[in-house]
């Protein structure tokens, strides 16, 4: 081999290994970051009952973003504290909000918000028990679960003085994503029906930007670090050939 082949297997070793640096570095920088940015923006829960089936099990984990009470928009699957409720967090869906009448059921069996039907596809099942024209009081949310039929929520309130609804202040988060197990990885998308009401529906969180970044953090480093051997090997392969093509 001369000379000259060497010095260019040299540089090409050296790129190599430059290139493999700076993917590790910036596969590092993506995967810290995307958590960091998950950290900042999402807290996990674990959904402890079956009120909210199909769309998350008792006993999955989810990712829920904070944020403010005045951010909730129809639709949205809110994690909330109330203590009328009990003392301890629960998920449910946010179905009117305040200054809303709402009632079930019309003819076709759907919930109404201000006279206008909602076809709800996120439902266990169809059917549900009958709510009366109630409308929710300013600052306030009305929360049902997917799963209707056994649901502890709103309707079994009606009779407080709030007339079933919870503060939006009580609103800790919104549930964007499930991530365990992981036969279960969803993420929790924002419902059309809700769409066409004044205000529409919230904004998707980051969630699918974050799991990205973690992602390809993840394949950058992998990658980067599989350079050094996978080039070890071979030169070895080339160096026996080498030799083996001289004897």
């Amino acid at each position: 081999m001369s000379s000259r082949d060497t010095q260019a297997n040299s540089g090409h070793g050296r790129l190599g290994n430059v290139l493999s640096g700076v993917a590790v570095a910036v596969g590092c920088l993506l995967f810290l970051g995307g958590f960091a940015w998950g950290a900042l923006l999402y807290r996990p829960y674990t959904v402890p009952t079956d009120s909210m089936q199909p769309t998350v099990n008792p006993g999955d984990r989810v990712l829920a973003q904070r944020i403010h009470g005045d951010q909730v928009h129809r639709g949205d699957v809110v994690v909330f504290n109330d203590p009328l409720w009990g003392n301890e967090p629960m998920v449910k869906r946010v179905v009117a909000v305040g200054g809303d009448r709402i009632a079930c059921c019309d003819k076709q069996g759907r919930l109404t918000v201000n006279g206008q039907p909602v076809d709800e596809p996120y439902l266990l099942q169809r059917g549900q028990a009958p709510i009366p024209a109630t409308t929710v009081p300013r600052g306030q949310l009305f929360m049902l679960g997917d799963n209707r039929q056994v649901s502890m929520d709103s309707r079994v309130h009606l009779s407080d003085v709030d007339h079933g609804a919870v503060p939006s202040g009580e609103v800790a988060a919104r549930v964007d994503a499930v991530v365990w197990p992981l036969g279960q990885l969803k993420e929790v998308t924002r419902p059309t029906a809700f769409a066409a009401l004044p205000g529409g529906v919230s904004t998707p969180g980051p969630i699918t930007w974050i799991a990205s970044a973690v992602a390809a953090g993840v394949l950058l480093i992998l990658g980067g670090a599989a350079y050094g051997p996978i080039a070890g090997r071979r030169r070895r392969r080339a160096q026996r050939r080498r030799v083996l093509a001289g004897a």
